[in-house]
């Protein structure tokens, strides 16, 4: 009924649970999740979840939060958007909130991720964190509209939300919807076209309420659907429903294999 589209699974925290996480999923009729990848040498790890796990996928990048990692090539990121399960480009994008100085080198990594999603003809899943005008102007300049994706844990205004959309892009919800001072984005979650959304836990990270401050994990995404029925007020069927649909589709993957 419902699908994490994006979680860090194998983050030390949730691998060394694996069995249970899934098992606690299931039952939460979360029926599959996109794996990400934020650091091309543990990307192993990431697609070795996905390929031991049917209803598990992969995404093949580099987050713009390591700056001390070997820089991927178009050519590299092309390649493993070849293998089994690798449905995505990313996590890739902009962040300026952790890191100061010249960020050129982020930028740079940026432009390489949307070049090779538009080599492998793969959607591109984008962070972006104090960061949106830049994003946007790269998303643009680079023609990332040319193979959309998803903006992953929106945070950012109806501005923002609305030339992504305009773009082609998805815009994704996380945990963070639910908390109560997250007013502009509850807004967002009011507006966003049904068809161009999707719900994440980015979990270990941003655990919804009632969870807020525990660790993360794929099975409490239905709180995140919950909170946007609340906000649209709509049934909670109809977003577990939408969401899906729009992942499955964006991702080009089929619902029916396990």
């Amino acid at each position: 009924m419902y699908v994490d589209s994006h979680c860090h699974l194998d983050f030390p925290e949730l691998a060394a649970e694996l069995p249970r996480v899934l098992s606690a999923m299931a039952a939460a009729h979360v029926t599959h999740a996109l794996c990400i990848s934020v650091d091309l040498p543990d990307f192993p790890r990431v697609h070795a979840l996905a390929t031991a796990h049917a209803n598990l996928y992969a995404s093949a990048g580099t987050h713009p939060d390591y700056p001390d990692t070997e820089e991927p090539s178009v050519e590299q990121l092309v390649a493993l958007a070849q293998l089994p399960k690798v449905v995505a480009i990313g996590e890739t994008g902009l962040d300026y909130y952790r890191l100061e100085g010249d960020l050129e080198w982020q930028r740079q990594r940026f432009r390489t991720h949307i070049r090779a999603a538009r080599a492998a003809g793969r959607p591109l899943v984008i962070h972006t964190r104090s960061a949106a005008d830049d994003t946007l102007a790269i998303m643009r300049e680079e023609g990332a509209d040319a193979v959309g994706g998803v903006m992953h844990c929106f945070t950012e205004t109806w501005d923002v939300a609305e030339a992504a959309l305009a773009l082609g892009f998805h815009i994704s919800f996380s945990g963070i919807v639910t908390f109560k001072n997250a007013v502009a984005l509850k807004d967002v979650a009011r507006r966003v076209p049904l068809d161009r959304m999707l719900i994440e836990t980015d979990s270990p990270y941003l655990a919804p309420v009632p969870f807020r401050g525990k660790q993360n994990e794929p099975a409490y995404v239905p709180h995140v659907a919950a909170e946007i029925a609340r906000l649209r007020e709509t049934p909670v069927a109809d977003i577990a429903v939408a969401t899906s649909d729009n992942f499955f589709r964006l991702f080009r993957i089929d619902r029916h294999v396990h």
